[in-house]
């Protein structure tokens, strides 16, 4: 308990240093693009970290995310072949990336919107946008309806009840620690469950999940 209770204060402190939003943006910019990991979790320590300046932390994660996944964008569209493919391979994307092309074409705006706003890996999209030559300002808008809607949420929550919540995670910080580890492993049983029991339905009831190829739009 003494040396969880250290790293949550040490990562508190770090989160509240003063050149913190230039990691978290960073951190969002990169993850928008080739970077495995994304800047939710420091987003969520600095709003704990300072309540007051939340919706000022998501608004730059935000920003600095849409202005990743315009550089992914890039990417796809200009570099596909001497970067693109070697990256998306690294980052163990390979078969979805013509399931994704797909989506983008039957889907449009809607299939960058929520790949934004969701789990779903952004980076993927961005560069699938830019590789298929997706309408860039229906790709930018949806990019930051998507992105805007997963940080800001996070931003308005802790503004309002980050106060409280911070109090709670200081008493409790071994239970609530052990909740949230319980909660993460239920749900990724949960998810693994529905998936395996539904593959069979989804992929004759969605073309798009039978698609292993691709060509330039």
């Amino acid at each position: 308990m003494g040396l969880l209770r250290g790293l949550y204060e040490w990562t508190m402190a770090k989160a509240a240093h003063p050149k913190a939003e230039w990691w978290l943006a960073f951190f969002a910019f990169v993850e928008s693009s080739f970077f495995p990991i994304p800047p939710h979790p420091l987003l969520g320590l600095m709003c704990l970290a300072e309540p007051k300046k939340a919706i000022r932390f998501a608004l730059v994660c935000t920003v600095a995310s849409v202005l990743g996944g315009l550089f992914g964008y890039a990417i796809g569209y200009f570099l596909y072949e001497a970067v693109g493919v070697w990256l998306i391979g690294a980052l163990g994307l390979t078969e979805s990336f013509p399931v994704a092309a797909c989506y983008i074409r039957e889907q449009g705006a809607a299939a960058v919107f929520l790949a934004a706003g969701t789990p779903i890996p952004f980076k993927l999209m961005t560069i699938t946008a830019g590789f298929i030559e997706m309408n860039l300002l229906t790709f930018v808008l949806a990019a930051i309806a998507g992105r805007a809607l997963i940080f800001m949420v996070v931003g308005v929550l802790f503004q309002v009840f980050g106060a409280p919540i911070k109090r709670i995670i200081d008493e409790y910080l071994g239970t609530v620690t052990t909740v949230f580890v319980v909660l993460v492993v239920a749900g990724i049983f949960a998810v693994t469950q529905l998936a395996g029991s539904d593959d069979g339905a989804d992929a004759s009831a969605d073309p798009c999940t039978q698609v292993t190829s691709l060509e330039r739009s």
